[in-house]
């Protein structure tokens, strides 16, 4: 499975926003964080808000911040959310022009392989993406205000 930068990028800002808690954080302050482009990342936090994952407050003084507590935002979902389509092969779409299809049965082992990998990350919240094996988290993230 390969996620798209679209949604590579969206789970960087909601683990910015969860380190930075309550405080609005701006776009150009992640992409000045992460190197991202800020048109880009317009795009991607105008899909989080749509979503109900980030709040934005627009004007002086706005900015984004989660809309949700960290433990209730859950990774499988977000990158439901995000990807366009979750097609791994040609014939997991309704035009497919596979000659194999009516007898093949790639499509239903690959179809198992996106369910547990999809299943995994619904076990993760983005609470649990903050923290790291040495106790550290992502404090380096942080920053005030």
């Amino acid at each position: 499975m390969h996620l798209t930068q679209h949604t590579d990028y969206a789970l960087r800002v909601l683990i910015y926003l969860a380190v930075n808690g309550e405080r609005l954080v701006t776009i150009a302050e992640v992409s000045e964080r992460f190197g991202i482009s800020r048109s880009h990342l317009m795009k991607i936090a105008n899909h989080l808000v749509r979503d109900g994952f980030v709040e934005g407050l627009r004007g002086k003084g706005g900015g984004l911040r989660l809309a949700r507590a960290p433990a209730a935002v859950n990774v499988g979902e977000v990158v439901r959310s995000m990807e366009r389509g979750m097609a791994l092969v040609e014939c997991f779409g309704s035009d497919s022009q596979c000659l194999l299809t009516p007898d093949c049965r790639l499509k239903g082992a690959l179809g198992k392989a996106l369910e547990a990998f999809l299943q995994v990350l619904d076990g993760v919240s983005l609470a649990e993406l903050l923290e790291s094996p040495q106790g550290q988290g992502v404090h380096i993230l942080r920053r005030s205000a």
